[in-house]
Parts: C-alpha cells; sequence; structure tokens
C-alpha cells in the first residue's frame, strides 16, 4: 500500500478526528485574520534603490520651509474664474473652510490659505499705503538730503567766519604793537585772504577798533577795542548764520516727524499684508470696476513682484495680464504630525477628514451654473483608493460566491456538496488571511484579487475529488468499495497525486514572485502559496471527511446519496469533451502545428505589450450606471479623483509631481555652482519641466534660491555680489562664506536647497523641478538622469543623483518588466524540472512531464498575445500573469495526463484511454474552468482598473489552459505514447467500453480472462 492509500484510508477511516483537529487549527490561524491592516501607499511599492536611498537622505536634511506641511489644491472652474464675484465667492469658500472645526484644525498656523483673490485684495488694500508710504519717503529723502547740505554749508561758513575773526584779531594786535602800521593795509590783506566779503562800513568799524586799541589805558578797554575790532566787524554775519542754524533747527524737527511717520506707515503696510479674510473681502467688494481691472493686471503681470505675483495659481495656458480665464487655484496648507501628506503615501484620518470636508463645501458653496470646484489633495486620492478597494471587494466578492454556487449546481446538482464547497471555500480564506495577520502582511490594492483567485482554486480541488468520489460510486465499486467510505479512500487515492502535483506547481508559480523587487508582489506571491497549500489541506482532509459522515449519516437514515460525475454518462457535454480525443485520432499532428502557429503569433505580440505604472493605475473612475441598482452595502460610492488629476495634469503644476536631482561632494567648489547653473539652463529647456503661466519653467535651485534673496535682502546682496568677480550672476569665489550668510538671512528658504550639517559644514544641495503632469515618466526619468550625468564625475568629485517620486515609479515600472521575464523563466524551468522528476518516479518517463507542461507553454503565449490585442499592458496586477498561466494552467493539463496515464494502465489502450481521460477528468476540468473563469471575470466589475484586467486576463488565462489541456493535450499524449510511450494497443476503441471509474475500472493484469 502507498502513502497516499495510506493516507486516504486515514482520513476516511478516522473522520471525525480529522474534523476536529482541522477546526482547531482553522480557528488558532483563523485569529490572525483580525491583526490584519490596510495600506493604499504606493511607497510599499517601491523597492530599495539607489535612488530611493538618495530621496530619504533628502526628506532627513533638506526642509521646504514649514516643517510637516502639506498642500491641497482647490481648483475653481468657469467661463470666467477671475470676475470679481467670483474672486469675492474664492475668499468666502476659504472663509468657510477656516470656520470649519475639522478643517480649521489641521490647517497651517502661516498662511493656510493663498490664491489670486487673496493677492488682489492684498494689492487693493495696500495700495493707497504704498502710495502715501513712497510720497513720505520721497519727502523724507529731499528734506534728509537738504538739511545734511545745510548743515554741512553752516558748518563751513562758521569754519569762514571764525577764521576772518582770528585774521581780524592779528591785525588789531599788529596795529597796537606798530604804531606806524596802517590800518587800511591790515584790513585789506584780510580781505585779501577771507572768503567773507567785507565792506567800506567793517573797514569803518575795524579802524575806530584799531584807534580805540591803541589808546585804551586797561585791560578792559582792550578787550572791548578787540571785541569790537573782530565780532563787531562780523556781527551781520554772524546773525545770519544763527538764523541759518535756528531754520536748520526746524527742518531738523521736520525730518524727525518724517522718519516717525514713515516708521509708522511702514509697519501699517506690513500688517496690510496679512489682513484678515473679512477684511480681503470688503476690499474686493469696495472697488470699483476700474480700480478692480488695474489691481487684478497688476497681480498678474508678468512684472510683479515675487510676493505678489499670481501666475503661480493660474492655468498654464493662461496668458498674462489677462483679466479673463476659466480656471484658477486656490493652495490650502494642512499641518501635519509625520509630515506624511498622502502624496504617493498614508494620508492621516484627520487630513482625509479635512479635505472630504472642503470638497463637501466646495460643492455645496459652488454656483453649479457657472463654477465647479474640486479639491486635490493626498487625503481625497487615498481616501478614494481605500474606498475602491472596499467597494471592490463588496461587489466582486459576493458575485464570486454567485458564480461558483451557480457553477456548482450545474457541476454538482446537490445541495450538501454544495454547501460543502462553500464550507471549504470559506475555511481556506481564513487560513489564508489568518497567515497574512499572523505574518504581518498589509491588505493592499493587490489582495483583493486573493480571495476570488483561492474560491476559484480552491473550489476545483472539491469538483476533481467530489467527481473522482462519484465515477467511483457510480460504477458500483471496482474494488467493491461502493460505501461513502470507500468511495472517498479510492477516490483521495485516485487523484491524490494529481493534486500534490498541482499544488506544488502552481506554489512554484506563485513563489516564482519573491524574486520580484517589488515588495507587494513578493508578498501577494507568498500569500497565494500559502493560500493553494490551504486548499489542498482543506479539500484534501477536512471536506472529504466531512463528506463521509454526512453521506453516511444521510445513508443510514435511507437517503441515496450517489450521484453521476459531471461529463459522462454521454450527452452533449460528452460529445464536446471527446472533440480533442477524436482529433487526437484522426489528425494529432495537425492540432499540434496548429497550436504552434497560433502561439507564434502570440509570442510576436507578446513583444509589444507596454508596462504601465501610474498613480492613475490605482484611482478608480467613476462607477458605470448599472452600480446604482445595486443593493445598499454593494453599491460603491462616488469616484471623482481620476477625472480631476486629468484635468490638474493638464492645465496646472502638480504640487506632487517633482523630479530632485541632488549633489553631494564640494559643494563649496565655484565649479560647482557653474554646473547647477548649467544644469538649471537645460532644465529650463527640457520638454518635460512643468512651464508656468509666465512661461518659466519651475524650478528651485541654489542659485535662484540666492538670487532672489539677493533681490530682497541688500546685506546678503552686498556679500553675494563681492562673491560674483565676473558679474554673471553665479559666485566665483567664498562661496562658503555666501551660504553662511544665505542661513543667516534666510535660514528657512537655505535649508530646502543645501544641506548644512551640525558642525557647520556643507555636504549637498539639490535642485527641485516641477514636471509636467502629462509627460511620461520614462521621458522624465531619462531626462532627468542626463541632466544629473552632466553635473556628476566633474573634477572637484561630487555625485548628482536623480529622484523623486515620479522617477522611482518609473523604477518600478522597469522593474515590473524583469518580474514578468524572470518569474516566467523561473516558473518553467522549476516546474519543468519537478514535473521531469515527478512523473520519472511516479510514472518512469520524465518526457510525459515535458509533454504535459508543453500546452501551459502555449497558453502562456496565447495570452500575452490576447493582451497586446485588447492592449492590456504589464501592471502590478497583470504582471505576475506568466507565472500565474503556468502555475494554474499546468493544474489542467497534470489532471488530464494523469488520469490518461492511469488509464492507460488500466485498459491498456490508448483510444480507451483518452475517452475515459476526456469525459471523466475533461468533465471536472471543465467544472472547474466554469467555476475560476466565473470567480477571476468578476474581477471585470471592480472598481479598481488593474482589478479589473488582471480579472479578464486572468479568466483567458484559464479559458486557453482549458481549451489546450482538453484540445491540443489529447494529440501531444498520444505521439509521445506511440513514440516515447508505453507499449500499448492503437486499435479502435469498443463500443461498449470500460466503466469510467475513478480507478479507470481492473487493471490489465488484474482483469479474469475472457
Amino acid at each position: 500500500m502507498s502513502w497516499l492509500d495510506r493516507f486516504a484510508a486515514m482520513v476516511t477511516s478516522h473522520s471525525r478526528a480529522v474534523i476536529a483537529l482541522m477546526l482547531v487549527l482553522t480557528v488558532v490561524t483563523g485569529a490572525g485574520a483580525g491583526m490584519i491592516e490596510q495600506s493604499s501607499s504606493l511607497d510599499q511599492f517601491q523597492s530599495d534603490t539607489a535612488e530611493s536611498e538618495k530621496l530619504n537622505y533628502i526628506e532627513e536634511n533638506f526642509s521646504t520651509g514649514a516643517n510637516n506641511t502639506t498642500t491641497a489644491q482647490v481648483i475653481v472652474k468657469g467661463d470666467n474664474t477671475l470676475t470679481q464675484e467670483s474672486l469675492l465667492e474664492t475668499l468666502r469658500l476659504q472663509q468657510s473652510f477656516r470656520e470649519n472645526e475639522t478643517i480649521n484644525r489641521t490647517l497651517a498656523d502661516e498662511q493656510p490659505t493663498v490664491g489670486v483673490a487673496n493677492l488682489v485684495a492684498i494689492s487693493s488694500l495696500t495700495s493707497d499705503q504704498q502710495r502715501e508710504l513712497e510720497a513720505t519717503a520721497a519727502e523724507f529723502e529731499q528734506l534728509n538730503g537738504t538739511v545734511q547740505e545745510e548743515r554741512a554749508a553752516l558748518e563751513q561758513r562758521r569754519g569762514e567766519l571764525n577764521a576772518t575773526q582770528r585774521d581780524l584779531r592779528a591785525a588789531l594786535e599788529t596795529l597796537r604793537t606798530d604804531q606806524s602800521a596802517s590800518p587800511r593795509a591790515q584790513f585789506e590783506t584780510v580781505r585779501a585772504n577771507s572768503s567773507v566779503e567785507l565792506d567800506e562800513t567793517q573797514y569803518a568799524t575795524f579802524n575806530e577798533s584799531a584807534q580805540l586799541l591803541r589808546t585804551a589805558d586797561n585791560e578792559s578797554q582792550i578787550e572791548t577795542a578787540y571785541q569790537r575790532g573782530t565780532q563787531g566787524v562780523l556781527a551781520d554775519e554772524y546773525t545770519a548764520l544763527e538764523q541759518r542754524s535756528t531754520d536748520l533747527e526746524s527742518q531738523s524737527e521736520r525730518l524727525t516727524e518724517l522718519g516717525s511717520q514713515l516708521e509708522a506707515q511702514q509697519a501699517a503696510l506690513e500688517n496690510a499684508t496679512s489682513p484678515t479674510l473679512q477684511e480681503q473681502i470688503d476690499a474686493i467688494d469696495a472697488m470699483n470696476a476700474t480700480a478692480y481691472e488695474q489691481t487684478l493686471e497688476t497681480v498678474l503681470s508678468e512684472n510683479s513682484s515675487e510676493q505678489m505675483n499670481g501666475l503661480a495659481f493660474m492655468p498654464t495656458s493662461y496668458d498674462a495680464g489677462s483679466t479673463s480665464a476659466n480656471a484658477t487655484m486656490l493652495l490650502v496648507t494642512h499641518q501635519t504630525d509625520g509630515g506624511d501628506g498622502g502624496q504617493g503615501g498614508m494620508a492621516s484620518d484627520e487630513l482625509v477628514d479635512a479635505q472630504l470636508a472642503m470638497q463637501s463645501l466646495a460643492n455645496d458653496g459652488a454656483d453649479g451654473d457657472t463654477s465647479d470646484v474640486i479639491v486635490f489633495g493626498g487625503g481625497i486620492m487615498g481616501e478614494e483608493i481605500n474606498n475602491s478597494m472596499g467597494d471592490s471587494l463588496a461587489i466582486v466578492g459576493p458575485l464570486a460566491l454567485l458564480f461558483v454556487v451557480v457553477a456548482l449546481i450545474v457541476a454538482y446538482r446537490d445541495l450538501l456538496d454544495i454547501l460543502l464547497g462553500l464550507v471549504g471555500i470559506a475555511a481556506v480564506l481564513i487560513w489564508t488571511f489568518g497567515f497574512m495577520g499572523w505574518a504581518g502582511i498589509d491588505f493592499n490594492q493587490m489582495f483583493i484579487a486573493v480571495p476570488v483567485l483561492l474560491i476559484g482554486l480552491s473550489i476545483d480541488y472539491a469538483i476533481h475529488i467530489f467527481m473522482r468520489h462519484r465515477e467511483q460510486r457510480q460504477s458500483g465499486g471496482a474494488y467493491g468499495d461502493d460505501d461513502a467510505r470507500g468511495s472517498m479512500r479510492v477516490a483521495l487515492a485516485g487523484v491524490g497525486i494529481a493534486l500534490v502535483l498541482v499544488t506544488a506547481t502552481t506554489a512554484i508559480g506563485f513563489l516564482s514572485n519573491l524574486t520580484s523587487p517589488v515588495p507587494p508582489i513578493q508578498d501577494f506571491g507568498i500569500v497565494s502559496a500559502v493560500g493553494i497549500t490551504a486548499a489542498l489541506l482543506v479539500f484534501g482532509v477536512l471536506i472529504p471527511a466531512l463528506k463521509v459522515e454526512l453521506d453516511g449519516f444521510l445513508e443510514n437514515r435511507g437517503f441515496d446519496r450517489k450521484k453521476r460525475a459531471f461529463g459522462t454518462g454521454g450527452g452533449r457535454f460528452s460529445q464536446v469533451l471527446s472533440t480533442g480525443s477524436t482529433a487526437a485520432r484522426r489528425i494529432p499532428i495537425v492540432i499540434i502545428l496548429i497550436a504552434v502557429l497560433v502561439s507564434a503569433g502570440g509570442a510576436y505580440g507578446a513583444t509589444q505589450v507596454d508596462t504601465s505604472f501610474n498613480q492613475e493605475d490605482f484611482i478608480a473612475e467613476d462607477p458605470p450606471e448599472w452600480t446604482n441598482n445595486l443593493p445598499g452595502p454593494l453599491e460603491p460610492g462616488e469616484y471623482s479623483m481620476k477625472e480631476n488629476l486629468e484635468f490638474v495634469n493638464e492645465n496646472f503644476v502638480r504640487e506632487d509631481s517633482q523630479a530632485q536631482i541632488l549633489v553631494e561632494g564640494n559643494v563649496t567648489d565655484p565649479e560647482t555652482l557653474q554646473q547647477l547653473s548649467d544644469a538649471e539652463n537645460e532644465t529650463a529647456d527640457s520638454e518635460v519641466a512643468a512651464t508656468l503661466s509666465s512661461g518659466e519653467a519651475n524650478i528651485q535651485s541654489p542659485l535662484g534660491t540666492m538670487q532672489q534673496v539677493a533681490a530682497e535682502n541688500e546685506s546678503f546682496n552686498a556679500t553675494f555680489a563681492a562673491a560674483d568677480s565676473d558679474d554673471d550672476g553665479i559666485p566665483d569665489r567664498n562661496i562658503e562664506q555666501v551660504y553662511d550668510e544665505l542661513f543667516e538671512v534666510a535660514p528657512d528658504e537655505a535649508a530646502g536647497v543645501i544641506h548644512q550639517t551640525d558642525d557647520g559644514d556643507y555636504e549637498a544641495v539639490r535642485m527641485v523641478i516641477s514636471t509636467s503632469g502629462t509627460a511620461a515618466m520614462s521621458d522624465v526619468t531619462t531626462e532627468m538622469r542626463s541632466i544629473a550625468d552632466g553635473i556628476d564625475g566633474n573634477a572637484n568629485g561630487i555625485e548628482a543623483t536623480a529622484t523623486g517620486q515620479t522617477i522611482l515609479f518609473d523604477i518600478v515600472q522597469g522593474q515590473l518588466m524583469d518580474t514578468v521575464i524572470e518569474s516566467l523563466l523561473i516558473t518553467l524551468v522549476a516546474v519543468f524540472a519537478f514535473l521531469m522528476i515527478a512523473y520519472r518516479i511516479t510514472e518512469g518517463s520524465a518526457t510525459l512531464g515535458a509533454v504535459t507542461l508543453l500546452p501551459v507553454v502555449f497558453s502562456v503565449s496565447w495570452i500575452l498575445g490576447t493582451m497586446y490585442l485588447l492592449g492590456i499592458p504589464f501592471n502590478v496586477m497583470t504582471g505576475m500573469i506568466t507565472s500565474l498561466t503556468v502555475g494554474l494552467g499546468v493544474a489542467y493539463s497534470i489532471h488530464m495526463s494523469e488520469r490518461y496515464s492511469l488509464e492507460l494502465k488500466r485498459t491498456g489502450s490508448v483510444w480507451e484511454a483518452m475517452s475515459r481521460t476526456v469525459t471523466g477528468t475533461g468533465g471536472a476540468l471543465l467544472g472547474s474552468a466554469a467555476t475560476t473563469v466565473g470567480g477571476f471575470g468578476v474581477l471585470a466589475f471592480a472598481i479598481l482598473p488593474p482589478l479589473q484586467q488582471f480579472g479578464i486576463i486572468t479568466g483567458l488565462t484559464i479559458i486557453y489552459a482549458f481549451l489546450a489541456s482538453v484540445l491540443v493535450l489529447p494529440s501531444l499524449l498520444v505521439v509521445w505514447t506511440k513514440y516515447l510511450g508505453p507499449d500499448v494497443s492503437f486499435d479502435a476503441p469498443s463500443r461498449s467500453g470500460g466503466p469510467a471509474a475513478s480507478d479507470g475500472g481492473q487493471a490489465i493484469q488484474d482483469r479474469p480472462e475472457e
């Protein structure tokens, strides 16, 4: 007795103990299902690459200004969104955002909402104050200049008078000591050397003083004479000087007053740049048409200041200065605890709730006749992806069960067997999801296919076992075991090898995905392999034990439990299934050649199949109208993100569509800045770079940041200019000093593009490039890598790496193609080796394993050709189709080959064995194919596009595998038997034939002699 016979006997003889053990294992394993977490983050699809490491480095060492923030884009669409009323509605919408508690608690503290309406209002509020400030500043500067000039003139005049006074005193002293000296001569000498104009009146005063000095008798008279001959002579000039000093004092007081007024006006102007929303609403509402038009044109002009430029909020097709546009954008900044805004990752519940509330308020407040408001953000995107997962599962799960039940009704025609099949499916799902929980594997978009996959595969096991059990009982029991336990023992022993081989080869197909660098595909392979193994245990142990117990219980009470196996007993199904055996008997070579030619065409199509991994792949389209008629729990929600995403990609610069170039090494070398400048110019000319309404590319770089700060800060401008010796706008010396001052005057801006270590060293800089949402990821990757290569590896030893979400997604896209090729090769080689060894051991012929695998190879090329014809690309789901085709398809071939080999031994006739194989096992295969195709086919009704494509392709895979096994494999088996197989009869089949029992009747050597 073989090990399989002993196992079958154990299951049927100790069925109650087996049931108890399996139920305990089901409960223990299933307990892990409650630990499963759900994840819709696209980051999980990224593998460990140099680009992902560099992006992590950027996120850890660079800042974008305010920490832990994310933005949502609120797009207002309409005939003209720049009208005065439209801007007022936008401000009122912002006001409703801030008044809503759910939204307000997530908003950033500084400037949480900003758009064209805000800039127009602020410009209006500040225009009068700006003019007053400019007038005051002009008066201040003019008066200050006058005061300074007068003060200098007074000082000069005072000096001249004092010098003349000293000269007059010296002349008087000469006259006092020299009695012969002439007063006229001395006065003329003074007048000649003085810049002060002296007249005859002043000479008369001087002459009188000289006479008094010569006749003075005491010191008092002498001093009086000196004073009259100096200050007395210049008395009018000193009086005029004092008057000018008095006037200057008045001007100085006015200058001080203007200075205080200027400071007050500057403070008022600064306060006016951050007015409340109500003040902004009042400002726009109070503007007349002319003032509004002028202010709007100023804000949307290419020449407007950086802070007041509104072009960043306009569509990329907008003409600068125009007062008409079909859309405008409002940026809403959220504060996030962990800095995760859901762009390609998971958004927090608070962020999701806030953005959903924003969308609700926008829908309520928008004028349906003239405008439409959409909210585009990571929170809503993540919510729609999560909802589409739940809605897809809610739709396809019940539909899959419904298809299975219908198929089982047709195949089983027995309520108890149908219920047992459903119980088995439930147990397999419990085991599988319990394993996911214990293993810590998150449920993501791909795992929606797992229940459908396991439903289809699990029921295959039930159909094969139940049909073989029915064949055995219907035949009357070739070995005398016609009771429920005996028939089940024979059925398990007869089909057991095939089920083990099927499980092994299918698991190999799933596990080949471990070679994929994409983590979710690896997890999918592991979980699916565990699930198919669980199906073997449940339907090979638990369900047979339950069936023999229940059948025995019912038969003891008079119920007939003998049923005819599907596809046996003649009829149309038997005739259809006999097509393959008939063709194999008449034209086997022709059938094989046709299969080869069709496969060659499919192989050509396979080379033309595209690969796709886009954010859009995971975003559901709005469900079709028929879903509105589904019952409440099954009715999906509304999905608008895909349409919104397309609109944003075509008309605006997406906040999350960026590429980055990280430059590491000697970043203080002037040559590095020069190469960064060259790279920036090259990027600006690139077709993949997003272009703003101004016609300029949206690039953030160290050089651009320094130039912007220099334009606003005089101190840094002096440093920046001093470091630029050739006046080309690029510092070429003292770079470290420039960086130091940049961090001092604008730390947030500097930290966004330059990494300064804790020790004050500079080790990296970066460029951030907004990329066009309509640009192909491969084009973005190629262009950014080319630009990085232009920086990388130069003489100063720096390293440049192109990275960013778009580039990482493109890498995943390339890895999907690697997954397709590698998993197919590994699966084919592993299954080929496994079948060769298995059939060498069990059947004595390794070549039978190769023949069994050949129809699967055909079906792989057929399905890839079909993907090309249907325009279905390789994505995270369909990228596994090659290994799945081998893993699933080989099951049909194994069942056929195993049954054919068994029947060949029993009957000794090729045609008798083939007839029993295609009508017995072929019938079971038809039933299992119908359930599996129905199960996978319902994925076409899923909300997520990749699942729809996966369902269609996998359903076709099953159909191709079934057709290859019942139409092509019989011809291959006949040719194999004729040239490489055992020595058996090729005589015409007997009309009566033997019983189509599970064991094929008695073996030739065991038949009684006739």
